[in-house]
């Protein structure tokens, strides 16, 4: 029987084979190196949620139609993430931004005895002083300074001495909305500090750039200013009442435009210090909220799409950005997220 041939004869062979496809190949050698495993890509950053805001106008005794307008925003699940306020918008704002629920803001409202916020100083020309409204606010939301609210929460005044519009945004609550509220006239000015101020509806009788300054996505405003009747004034103090009307009602409307969806109460009829109908003024809040509600969820939605077709574009730019590239470097292969980054993207 003939010897069976020797192993080490196969290595041999098998390398003659390899020679040959390399001949029939050009010469070139084979590389049975594959490329690397894909190297991990960093996750896009998500899109944040819509933050909501609510801007609440002043107008006095309408003020309490706040309370209902809230109270069918939130019966319809839309929370407020941000809350401006001027004036009577700025009581409501600080209550509501504390963390009291619209409910039970009623049943206080409800129990409020307004005669205890009138502190009339006698020799002050018989103007409200205001450091009962002052007192009332701070004990109302637990002592608890602006910046320490549940939400984000501004009051808006006007500095007495040049006019320019003061966001508060920070520091003492019933005094930020003391001087938010300090009517021309009615109220003394409010003292902070070296300043003076007063009503915030001078120069801004809904605060919707407020609420834009606050974070505003969505900005809902709560208009309850008075709007000139139709009718001319005889009386020299109605001429200037409906005069000072009108240029409140121009000016609200430059920054009413600037809002995503405006609520009006129909609470025209009711008096700045008709405070017997605060049911009423409560209820048209409800009213004119719920009849708004189909604007404003379509407004929402569509700024939903909007920032999320965004992060989908920033999405797509990220993850092209970190495609990763395998590059022949002769010998070996390596990869780079960005093959152009370096002169020698091989080194």
């Amino acid at each position: 029987m003939r010897p069976t041939a020797p192993y080490t004869r196969r290595p041999l062979a098998a390398g003659l084979l390899l020679s040959l496809l390399a001949a029939c190949g050009g010469g070139e050698a084979v590389r049975a190196d594959p490329p690397p495993a894909p190297a991990a890509i960093d996750p896009a950053p998500q899109p944040e949620p819509i933050r909501i805001g609510l801007a609440l106008g002043g107008g006095a005794a309408k003020g309490f139609a706040h309370i209902g307008a809230i109270k069918m925003l939130e019966a319809n699940g839309i929370q407020a993430d941000v809350v401006a306020g001027t004036s009577a918008g700025s009581v409501v704002g600080a209550l509501y931004a504390s963390g009291v629920d619209p409910f039970k803001m009623q049943e206080r409202a409800m129990a409020l005895d307004e005669s205890s916020l009138r502190d009339v100083r006698l020799f002050g020309g018989g103007l409200v002083q205001g450091q009962a409204l002052q007192d009332y606010v701070n004990a109302e939301v637990g002592r608890l300074p602006i910046e320490r609210m549940s939400k984000p929460f501004a009051a808006v005044a006007t500095r007495l001495d040049n006019g320019d519009r003061v966001v508060f945004v920070r520091g003492n609550t019933g005094q930020a909305v003391r001087a938010s509220s300090s009517v021309p006239g009615v109220f003394e000015p409010a003292r902070i500090g070296e300043r003076s101020y007063v009503d915030g509806g001078v120069v801004s009788p809904v605060p919707v750039d407020a609420a834009r300054q606050l974070g505003a996505d969505v900005v809902i405003a709560v208009d309850i200013s008075s709007k000139a009747p139709g009718t001319t004034p005889t009386g020299m103090a109605g001429i200037v009442n409906q005069s000072i009307t009108i240029m409140g009602q121009t000016l609200g409307r430059q920054e009413l435009a600037r809002a995503d969806v405006v609520i009006r109460p129909s609470v025209n009829d009711i008096g700045p210090v008709s405070f017997e109908q605060r049911n009423a003024a409560i209820l048209e809040g409800e009213r004119a909220a719920l009849a708004a509600m189909p604007q404003i969820r379509a407004k929402i939605a569509a700024a939903e799409q909007a920032r999320s077709d965004k992060a989908a574009q920033r999405a797509a730019a990220h993850a092209a950005a970190q495609a990763p590239v395998d590059i022949d470097c002769g010998n070996r292969w390596v990869r780079r997220l960005n093959p152009f980054a370096k002169d020698r993207p091989c080194g």
